[in-house]
């Protein structure tokens, strides 16, 4: 098992590389200059002859008249010592700019997480112990609109809904404007902001991972050793707890390790329309002001989670069923 972890672990690093250096290019191949974005709010304040004196001056520092590859070189030296450059809109550390905002996405996703696997998998095995019941019937109607259905179209019939007709939650914010109480009154305030960005992205997650459990526990539940099981006169829980889902895991474990890294991509759109300050938003507006810094620092870390999410399915695969030979 360690020397398989190893491999792919040398793996990840190799496939990380490759994708920095393809991110690294595309980025600077954008239009627009950055040095110009810095020193254009200057530009009435002085002569021509200083505004480009501090242009030069900006071009150099950011190392823009370096070749590409050059450039390279020394950003991807910088970043495997833990230095992942300036933020060109913020003038501060990437590193120290992008803390709040992925704080505030994993402490928003892990409430998605938790509560998607707490309803989706009791239900999805309901609805397979009970196929083409009325309940079952039900949740499959639901589970196709909720699957059909973008994720801002979601979003649109709830702000409507539940913050302009009923006024029950905020449209945007994580927490009120100069909120003073004390520390559980102020996480009691972000909840309340956070609550109507919570309930669609997990009525959002809700369909796929359903319908996966559902398809997964039918498959399982059709197999031979089954009616073996239920001829031997063993419980119904027993049956469908220790044989059926146990070998429904498989293909459940590849669709919610898969899905638990989507959902921080997915959270874009959520915490755009939001205006919650998370990796999603930022990312976005690292993009429209051209800060190519801090959004190649996003764009890793979601290409960090994805490759830990795929290693992770692997090694669980041989914990769940002995049959799979991980290390082989």
């Amino acid at each position: 098992m360690a020397k398989y972890i190893a491999k792919r672990i040398l793996y990840m690093i190799f496939v990380a590389f490759i994708m920095t250096f393809v991110l690294f290019f595309l980025f600077n191949l954008v239009p627009g200059d950055p040095a110009r974005a810095e020193v254009e709010a200057m530009k009435e304040l002085l002569t021509p002859e200083e505004y480009l004196y501090r242009y030069q001056q900006a071009r150099e520092r950011l190392g823009l008249d370096d070749p590409l590859i050059k450039r390279y070189g020394k950003w991807l030296k910088n970043t495997l010592e833990g230095d992942l450059g300036q933020s060109y809109a913020y003038k501060q550390p990437v590193t120290e700019v992008i803390k709040a905002p992925l704080r505030n996405t994993i402490f928003l996703n892990v409430f998605v997480v938790a509560a998607v696997l707490l309803i989706t998998i009791p239900l999805g095995i309901k609805c397979a112990i009970k196929q083409n019941s009325a309940f079952d019937k039900t949740i499959q109607v639901l589970t196709v609109i909720g699957y059909s259905l973008p994720v801002f179209i979601i979003a649109l019939i709830f702000i409507f809904i539940f913050a302009v007709k009923l006024r029950w939650f905020p449209v945007s914010g994580m927490r009120t404007p100069n909120f003073k109480g004390t520390a559980f009154q102020a996480f009691l305030d972000t909840m309340h902001h956070l609550a109507l960005p919570l309930i669609i992205l997990i009525i959002g997650s809700l369909a796929g991972v359903t319908r996966h459990v559902r398809a997964a526990m039918i498959d399982a539940l059709s197999m031979d050793y089954i009616k073996t099981a239920r001829a031997k006169g063993l419980e119904e829980k027993v049956v469908i707890y220790s044989h059926a889902w146990r070998n429904a895991l498989l293909p459940v474990i590849t669709l919610i390790i898969g899905w638990i890294a989507s959902v921080f991509s997915g959270s874009i759109i959520t915490e755009s329309m939001f205006n919650l300050h998370g990796m999603g938003k930022f990312y976005i507006d690292a993009l429209h002001k051209q800060d190519w810094n801090v959004a190649l620092a996003i764009q890793m870390f979601y290409i960090v989670i994805t490759l830990v999410s795929y290693l992770i399915t692997d090694i669980t695969y041989g914990f769940v069923d002995p049959r799979v030979k991980v290390d082989q």
